[in-house]
This record gives C-alpha cells, sequence and structure tokens, in this order.
C-alpha cells in the first residue's frame, strides 16, 4: 500500500469487521445458552471485547432505545459503517488509479 489512507482505512475496517462478527458470536451465543450465557467463559470473552461498542452506541442513542436493543443497535451502526468505509477505499482507490481488493 502506498497511500497512507487505505493502510488507515484497511486498519478502520478491519477493527469494524471484528467488533461485527464479534457481537454476531455474542448473540448466537446467547441465544444458544440462553439464561446461562453469563456464566459461558466465550460468552464473557465476547462481552469484553464488544463493551466499548455498546458503550458507545449508549452513549450516542437517546435514553427513548431499551437497553436490551443497543447490541442490535450498534450491530446495524457497524454495518452501515463497514459499508460506508469500503466505498471510500473504492473511491481513494478509483482516484488514485490503484487496484485495491476489496
Amino acid at each position: 500500500m502506498t497511500n497512507p489512507e487505505l493502510l488507515i482505512l484497511s486498519i478502520l475496517r478491519a477493527l469494524t469487521e471484528v467488533a461485527l462478527l464479534t457481537l454476531l458470536g455474542q448473540g448466537l451465543l446467547a441465544f444458544l445458552a440462553g439464561s446461562r450465557r453469563a456464566t459461558n467463559p466465550v460468552y464473557q470473552i465476547f462481552q469484553v471485547v464488544t463493551r466499548p461498542v455498546i458503550r458507545a452506541v449508549r452513549f450516542i442513542t437517546p435514553k427513548l432505545v431499551l437497553d436490551k436493543h443497543i447490541p442490535l443497535v450498534a450491530f446495524f451502526l457497524l454495518f452501515w459503517l463497514w459499508i460506508f468505509l469500503a466505498y471510500v477505499k473504492r473511491i481513494i482507490c478509483v482516484a488514485n488509479e490503484l487496484n485495491c481488493v476489496f
């Protein structure tokens, strides 16, 4: 990569992907484990990874949104951020006439 902008975008997109997949895994594990999810060590690791995202989404959403809906809102916000970062990466690649792989 010759452009530092592409490097920064790739790092941001990778972090977004990690957060998205961790939220997805946490949701699936919560569905499978049921009420015993709080004692599951994998679920606890997922909580540690997703805690910054959940807190940030709780901060930016109005108090009208229930706490149990915050992970779903975080997932969709991260998904649209991931799409937006891909779009910006494409614009930079086209503007600099680079052959980028998405």
